[in-house]
C-alpha cells in the first residue's frame, strides 16, 4: 500500500494520453479519463475534498476505508483507487475504492469491503445526472487503467446516493441481487417522529416498552463521548452481541480479532468527527442494548445492534433503541435513518421502505465464468429458498444448529 505507482488512460483522444482500445466504443460524446492509484498517500487531499464538497456515503468516508485497507484487506490482495476525471477539463467526477485478490487460481477484483462496507458507492464530486452511456463510459475509462483479472465481483451497490444516480448501478452488465436496503426518512419535530413515519402498531409497541423499560430506573440513551466511554460501551456491545448470536446459533464477524480493532479505532477516531458513534440504552445503571452507527451527510447508518434480550420479558430493548435514536437523528438534523442491508421483519415492523440492491457479476476470461456461473447459480438457489417461506425457515433452523455444534 506504500507504493506511488498510477496508471492513466482516457476514453477520448486527449493531449499527452493514449486511447485504450477497451474504451475506443464507449462514445465520442463521452470522455472520462481515469488513473489508477495503488496508494493512500497520493488520492487522500482529493477524497477528503470530495467526502466533503460531493456525494458520499458514511461507508466511503476516508478513514472508513484506509482502515479497511489497513486492518482486513488480505496480505496479498492489492488496493486500487481509481480517480475518474472529465477527460477535456480534468476535473474530479469519482473516486472508487476497488481490491484485487487471488481467490481459487483465479483473480477477482471487487470493492473494498472485507465484510464492514455495506455498499459500494463511488464518491461522487457533485450531483450531476448519470446515463447508462455517461456510466458504462466511465467504467470503460476505469477498466482501462486497472491490471488484469478473471472477473469482476461488486456487490452491494444501491440505486442511488443521497438521490443521485448510483453510475454502478445504470452499467449494462448490472442486475438487481436479492439484497435489500431499508431505511426511514426523518422529518417534521423530534417529539412526534415516531407517530408520524412508523406504523402504528410499531409507535404503540414503543411507548408501551419505554414505559416497561422505565420501571428498571430512569431510561436514557447514552453517547459515548470519552475514550473511556468508547471503550466500555464498545465492550459491552461486544458481550451482547456475542452472546445474542451464540444463542441463535448465528455467526459474526465480531468473532474475528482483526474486525474488533478495526471497528474499536474507528469508533475512537469517530469522537474527533463524529463520523462513528456508540450509543447505549441505559435503564438506572444497567445496558440493555448497545449501538454503533456511522453519521454522514445528514444519514445515519445503523451499523451493529448488542441486546440483553433476557433483561424484560416480551418487551425489545432492540427495537426501543432504534426508536429512541431516530429521535436523536431527528433533533440533531438529520433526515435519514438507514437500517442497511438485510430483510428482517423487524424492518417492515418499524415501517422501513425497502430497496433492491444491484450487483455487478461479469466474467473475463474462461477461469472467471466458473466462478461467475457459481455466484449467479446460488444467488438463484438463495432467491428461490427464500420465495418458499417454510423451505427457508427449515434451512435456518439447520445452519443455526450447524453452528451451534461448530461452537
Amino acid at each position: 500500500m506504500t507504493s506511488q505507482a498510477t496508471r492513466r488512460a482516457a476514453i477520448a483522444d486527449v493531449p499527452d494520453q493514449v486511447l485504450s482500445p477497451v474504451v475506443a466504443s464507449a462514445g465520442a460524446a463521452l470522455h472520462y479519463s481515469a488513473r489508477l492509484h495503488t496508494s493512500f498517500d497520493t488520492i487522500k487531499p482529493l477524497w477528503l475534498f470530495l467526502e466533503a464538497t460531493g456525494i458520499c456515503t458514511g461507508h466511503q468516508g476516508f478513514f472508513w476505508v484506509e482502515g479497511i485497507a489497513r486492518r482486513l484487506m488480505p496480505k496479498s490482495a492489492e488496493l486500487l483507487i481509481v480517480e475518474v476525471s472529465d477527460a477535456a477539463t480534468g476535473d474530479p467526477v469519482m473516486l472508487l475504492p476497488l481490491m484485487r485478490r487471488r481467490a481459487l487460481g483465479h483473480y477477482v477484483i471487487e470493492w473494498l469491503s472485507c465484510g464492514v462496507c455495506d455498499y459500494s458507492a463511488p464518491l461522487l464530486a457533485d450531483a450531476s445526472p448519470w446515463t447508462r452511456q455517461s456510466a458504462d463510459a466511465a467504467w470503460a475509462a476505469v477498466r482501462a487503467v486497472l491490471p488484469p483479472a478473471d472477473r469482476f465481483h461488486i456487490a452491494g451497490i444501491p440505486q442511488q446516493i443521497h438521490g443521485i444516480a448510483n453510475p454502478l448501478a445504470l452499467l449494462s452488465a448490472a442486475r438487481d441481487s436479492i439484497q435489500i436496503a431499508s431505511g426511514l426518512v426523518l422529518d417534521g419535530e423530534p417529539e412526534t417522529l415516531i407517530k408520524r413515519i412508523c406504523k402504528p402498531s410499531f409507535a404503540k409497541n414503543f411507548h408501551k416498552h419505554c414505559r416497561r423499560f422505565a420501571q428498571l430506573g430512569k431510561l436514557d440513551l447514552v453517547e459515548a463521548t470519552t475514550p473511556d466511554m468508547v471503550e466500555q460501551h464498545f465492550a459491552t456491545l461486544l458481550e451482547l452481541r456475542l452472546n445474542r448470536f451464540r444463542e441463535l446459533g448465528r455467526s459474526d464477524l465480531l468473532t474475528q480479532a482483526p474486525v474488533v480493532e478495526f471497528y474499536r479505532d474507528a469508533a475512537l477516531h469517530g469522537l474527533s468527527d463524529g463520523s462513528v458513534r456508540l450509543f447505549g440504552l441505559r435503564a438506572g445503571q444497567d445496558y440493555l442494548a448497545v449501538i454503533y452507527v456511522l453519521v454522514m451527510n445528514d444519514t445515519l447508518h445503523a451499523l451493529l445492534l448488542g441486546i440483553d434480550q433476557d433483561a424484560v420479558p416480551n418487551v425489545s430493548p432492540g427495537l426501543t433503541t432504534i426508536g429512541k435514536l431516530m429521535i436523536w437523528a431527528r433533533a440533531h438534523g438529520l433526515d435519514y435513518f438507514d437500517l442497511s442491508v438485510g430483510s428482517q421483519g423487524y424492518k417492515q415492523h418499524i415501517g422501513a421502505s425497502g430497496a433492491v440492491l444491484a450487483e455487478l457479476c461479469e466474467a473475463v476470461t474462461l477461469k472467471g465464468r466458473g466462478s461467475t456461473a457459481y455466484i449467479r447459480l446460488r444467488s438463484k438457489t438463495e432467491l428461490f429458498v427464500r420465495s418458499k417461506p417454510g423451505l427457508y425457515k427449515a434451512v435456518q433452523g439447520v445452519m443455526r444448529r450447524l453452528r451451534r455444534l461448530k461452537n
